[in-house]
C-alpha cells in the first residue's frame, strides 16, 4: 500500500485538547498553522503544561470549526469554574483571567504565530503511523486508539504502513536527515521523540497507568524494526518522529489522503 496521510490534528492551546482537520497549512515557524499557538505561563515565566501539572488534563477546550473561538470548561469541577467562549487567537487577556481562576495563581496566556513547539530545532509536525498507535493499544488494552492519539499528541498520522514505520525517517547520526514529502510539503526527519510524563496519564482525568514508562520502553527495546537506526536511542522511552520544515514550505497545504514519499 502507498503510505497516506490519515489524520491531521492541531493542538491550538499547548497541552489542551486537539482539533481534527481535513487540511492544514504550514505556518511561519515550520509547524502547522495555529498549532500550539497559545501557551500558558506562570508568574515565574515557566510553561504551565502537562509536564508540570496533571490538573491541566481536567480542562476541556472546544473550538469553532474555523478556529475563530475556543470554549473552555471544567466538567464536574466543584468550584463551578464558569464555561467561557473566547475569541481565538486574539483574546489572550480574558484567557489569562480564566486560567488564573482555574489554577488559583497568576497565569499569562501568550500567542505566537510560530507556535510554541517543545523542540525548537526540530519544530515541524510530528509523525506517527496508525499501526504504531495500535501497538500502544495492544500493550495497554484499556487504551482506545483515539485515547492513544490524545496521550502522545502527534500532529500527522500515516496509514498503509507497518508499526514503527516512522523510525526510518531519521538517520543514524544526529546531523543526518531523511528527506520525505507529504503531498506538496517537503520535510526532513530529525529524531525519535523523547517522551515525558504526559503519555502515562489519562488525557481526560490525569489518572496514571502504573509502570507505563518501563513497560513501554521494554517493548520498544525488544521490538525495534530492522530499518530503525538504534544508535539514536540513548534510552527507549522514545516514540514518534520529530521533523524540520524549511521556511520555503510556509503556506503550503497538507491534506488528508496526501501520499507520503521518502526521497
Amino acid at each position: 500500500m502507498t503510505p497516506l496521510l490519515a489524520n491531521v490534528r492541531l493542538h491550538p492551546i499547548k497541552s489542551l485538547d486537539p482539533v481534527y482537520l481535513k487540511e492544514a497549512r504550514i505556518g511561519p515557524g515550520g509547524g502547522l498553522e495555529h498549532d500550539r499557538a497559545w501557551a500558558l505561563y506562570s508568574a515565574d515565566g515557566q510553561w504551565v503544561n502537562g509536564k508540570r501539572t496533571a490538573a491541566i488534563h481536567l480542562i476541556r477546550a472546544a473550538y469553532a470549526q474555523d478556529l475563530s473561538s475556543v470554549t473552555l470548561s471544567v466538567p464536574g469541577d466543584r468550584r463551578k469554574i464558569p464555561t467561557q467562549t473566547l475569541a481565538f487567537p486574539g483574546d489572550t487577556l480574558a484567557a489569562s483571567e480564566w486560567f488564573s481562576s482555574f489554577f488559583e495563581q497568576t497565569i499569562n496566556v501568550r500567542y505566537s504565530p510560530e507556535g510554541f513547539p517543545d523542540d525548537s530545532i526540530a519544530s515541524g509536525p510530528t509523525i506517527i503511523s496508525t499501526a504504531s498507535l495500535q501497538v500502544v493499544c495492544e500493550i495497554f488494552p484499556a487504551i482506545t486508539l483515539d485515547e492513544a492519539r490524545r496521550r502522545f499528541r502527534t500532529t500527522l498520522e500515516i496509514e498503509g504502513v507497518p508499526a514503527f514505520w516512522e523510525d526510518q525517517l531519521f538517520g543514524r547520526e544526529e546531523r543526518s536527515a531523511v528527506r520525505f514529502r507529504i503531498g506538496e510539503v517537503n520535510f526532513e526527519g530529525s529524531n525519535p521523540c523523547a517522551r515525558c510524563p504526559v503519555p502515562p496519564r489519562n488525557p481526560s482525568t490525569g489518572e496514571i497507568i502504573p509502570g507505563f514508562q518501563k513497560i513501554f520502553s521494554d517493548y520498544r527495546r525488544t521490538h525495534l524494526p530492522a530499518w530503525c537506526p538504534e544508535a539514536r536511542f540513548d534510552h527507549y522511552y522514545r516514540f514518534v518522529t520529530n521533523t524540520r520544515v524549511a521556511a520555503t514550505e510556509s503556506g503550503r497545504i497538507l491534506r488528508v489522503g496526501d501520499p507520503v514519499v521518502i526521497l
